[in-house]
């Protein structure tokens, strides 16, 4: 039996400049009624070891952690312990339904999920990452069981976040459905392609309502900084971290990444112009 956690509090301090000087304003990422100051979430899977993956998540500056339900519930191999591994006192679980093919599957799962949630002493987190993923070559969503699943789970009173492909017109039928984000891929899972799908992901950006989480396919801080700087509200990353050489460093490029790309997206950039612009004024120049 897993021993209960304190009760959790959704804000957390973060060691940043950039996300203190952001959060003066009261700029915190809000879902379904929960806020946290960071906007950067990241997975659990791939990791060589625990203690790597401890590391990695401090050094994030994340306060959401995502776990695949089905891997911890079986016991599968390099997920033994996981639920242990984590102070849940710190971070906020997200559930996922990773592995799922099919609605009914992905809503039972996320069942399990809540109750693993319960069981870390999150008893109020109805969180769930819904991923509905029959395609075992690009582990592209199915956008007709992603609906049917969400569907259903707003129903049961879950906070549902699904992922999808960046289709603005999914993105607008699962907000209507009741989904509290909508989490678009900008390359295929796990591929660090970077960021393919940037003109359907700003459409989505300027029709939401709700946060806009940019997850799969970011391999670089770099490309972090350009999903924020388009406005999403956050990003989700996992692969990028777990499987590079120093995975810690890795989290926390990408936790800064995450912070400066917000940061400039308030900040508001300059106009893009076809001519150049003298840095310098031309008036009151000294004169020979």
């Amino acid at each position: 039996m897993i021993a209960s956690s304190p009760s959790f509090n959704p804000i957390f301090t973060i060691n940043s400049q950039i996300a203190d000087d952001t959060n003066s304003s009261g700029d915190f990422l809000e879902i379904a009624g929960r806020k946290f100051r960071s906007r950067l979430m990241t997975g659990s899977g791939k990791y060589t070891n625990f203690e790597m993956m401890r590391q990695a998540i401090a050094a994030s500056g994340c306060e959401i952690v995502t776990v695949a339900v089905r891997r911890v519930q079986t016991n599968a191999a390099g997920h033994e312990g996981l639920a242990e591994a984590i102070d849940w006192s710190k971070y906020w679980l997200l559930p996922n339904t990773a592995g799922c093919q099919t609605a009914d599957e992905a809503v039972r799962v996320a069942r399990l999920g809540r109750e693993m949630a319960k069981i870390l002493g999150q008893e109020d987190n109805n969180f769930v990452k819904l991923e509905v993923i029959p395609d075992l070559k690009y582990l592209l969503p199915d956008p007709l069981g992603t609906c049917k699943a969400a569907e259903q789970l707003v129903k049961e009173g879950f906070a549902v976040l699904p992922y999808i492909n960046a289709d603005p017109r999914l993105a607008k039928t699962l907000e209507e459905i009741g989904c509290v984000t909508v989490m678009p891929l900008g390359s295929p899972i796990g591929s660090g392609q970077g960021i393919n799908n940037a003109a359907n992901i700003a459409i989505i950006i300027e029709e939401s309502k709700i946060p806009v989480v940019v997850d799969a396919g970011i391999g670089v801080p770099s490309e972090a900084a350009a999903a924020m700087e388009m406005g999403a509200s956050a990003l989700l990353i996992n692969t990028a971290i777990a499987c590079a050489s120093n995975p810690a460093a890795m989290g926390r490029a990408m936790g800064m990444a995450t912070e400066a790309g917000r940061a400039a997206y308030l900040s508001g950039r300059i106009p893009i112009k076809a001519y150049a612009s003298a840095s310098s004024p031309l008036t009151g120049l000294v004169k020979n």
